[in-house]
């Protein structure tokens, strides 16, 4: 197995990439976009493998098996650098934090790689402190900026990198990779692959906890229970508690843990009182877990309408007798009785509710507020 064997269905992006090591001479610049399941942050990580993999055929890099590319793949290469935010957005400090890093000589590998996911979670003031860093970087350096698509970066930042587009895998590849990667049988592996929409991630997820499906299979069946607006107020609570109980209760405890390190760190005991010269350390790591937290919400709310938007995608597909296969197809008797007692136009109009729930909620509108409004506009018409 080479670092490329995680990438179904990304062949054409893969020999460009491959082509790029070949020649020994990359771009200082990367921009790795595709939606998301597409297998960015893999992408990013093969091609760093490859650039610093110690095969001495340069055709054949990205090996998989020497000491450069396991431990790149691993997280743990000196030289290069895996850099994602826990936070809403970047915050400025971190970009120059990145910006020193990128003047370092690599120690041990001919490139220092520094791969940034979620590029398009910096704000526009963020992403100028790095544009120069980008423009004239050090000649050891290489970025790889990842984002979903190339508008959500700055274009001052996009015109000056290599750009590379992934697309999402079909059904069957992810599935085949679960078989031979995860040990999934067959069936497993499809059924995985189908209801996460061929989203590598999030099928192996679904695949391995139960607990996932079912959260995703109750939110998914929430529409068949709206009736009225009693109904729509109490399944939007259901929904933002499935989907954040789990985030708030990971967030909690990672805060506690970190409180408990600072006090060992400064020799405090459990119960003392913090001394006033210290109280600026505890702010800051509140601060932090804070953003953290309520970035895990937001997106254990966005991925809950996504699994909410395949229930009406199912349903316009059975309304306009589409070929295309059902991706909740277990719920098949379900999706048919919800078609026939609708018309196309409000199943439309029902995505749309979901996509404008999903923008308020990015634009820090009360999660349940922005919730609230949208189950009410699930209700099925008179």
């Amino acid at each position: 197995m080479d670092v490329w064997d995680d990438l179904p269905g990304q062949e054409k992006a893969i020999t460009a990439l491959r082509r790029a090591v070949a020649e020994g001479n990359p771009a200082h610049a990367w921009l790795f976009t595709g939606p998301p399941g597409s297998g960015r942050s893999n992408a990013a990580r093969a091609f760093a493998a490859a650039l610093q993999c110690q095969v001495p055929d340069a055709a054949a890099r990205g090996c998989g098996q020497c000491k450069a590319c396991v431990t790149v793949l691993a997280g743990t290469h000196p030289d290069v650098a895996l850099i994602t935010t826990e936070k809403v957005n970047y915050q400025i400090v971190d970009v120059r934090e990145l910006i020193t890093k990128a003047q370092d000589r690599p120690s041990t590998a001919p490139w220092r790689v520094i791969i940034v996911e979620d590029a398009d979670r910096m704000t526009e003031r963020t992403t100028n402190v790095l544009l120069k860093s980008i423009e004239e970087p050090p000649p050891h350096t290489i970025w790889i900026l990842c984002a979903p698509s190339p508008a959500d970066v700055l274009v001052t930042i996009r015109s000056r990198c290599r750009s590379v587009s992934l697309a999402v895998p079909t059904r069957e590849s992810v599935a085949a990779l679960l078989v031979r990667r995860d040990g999934l049988s067959a069936e497993q592996a499809e059924f995985a692959a189908r209801i996460s929409q061929s989203h590598i991630g999030i099928a192996r997820r679904l695949a391995r906890d139960a607990e996932a499906r079912r959260r995703r299979d109750t939110t998914v069946r929430l529409p068949l229970r709206i009736r009225t607006v009693s109904d729509a107020v109490m399944a939007a609570a259901e929904l933002v508690e499935l989907s954040t109980a789990e985030a708030t209760a990971s967030s909690t405890e990672r805060a506690e843990a970190e409180a408990t390190a600072l006090r060992t760190a400064l020799g405090l005991e459990a119960d003392a009182p913090v001394p006033p010269q210290q109280r600026s350390a505890f702010k800051a790591l509140e601060e932090n877990a804070k953003r953290r937290a309520k970035r895990a919400t937001n997106d254990a709310l966005d991925r809950s309408l996504i699994d909410m938007t395949t229930f009406f995608r199912d349903v316009l597909m059975l309304q306009l007798n589409a070929s295309t296969e059902l991706v909740n197809d277990y719920l098949a008797d379900p999706l048919h009785a919800y078609a026939n007692a609708s018309r196309p136009e409000a199943t439309v109009a029902k995505i749309d509710a979901i996509a404008e729930a999903r923008s308020r909620i990015g634009a820090n509108v009360a999660p349940l507020l922005a919730i609230e409004a949208m189950m009410v506009t699930l209700r099925p018409a008179k």
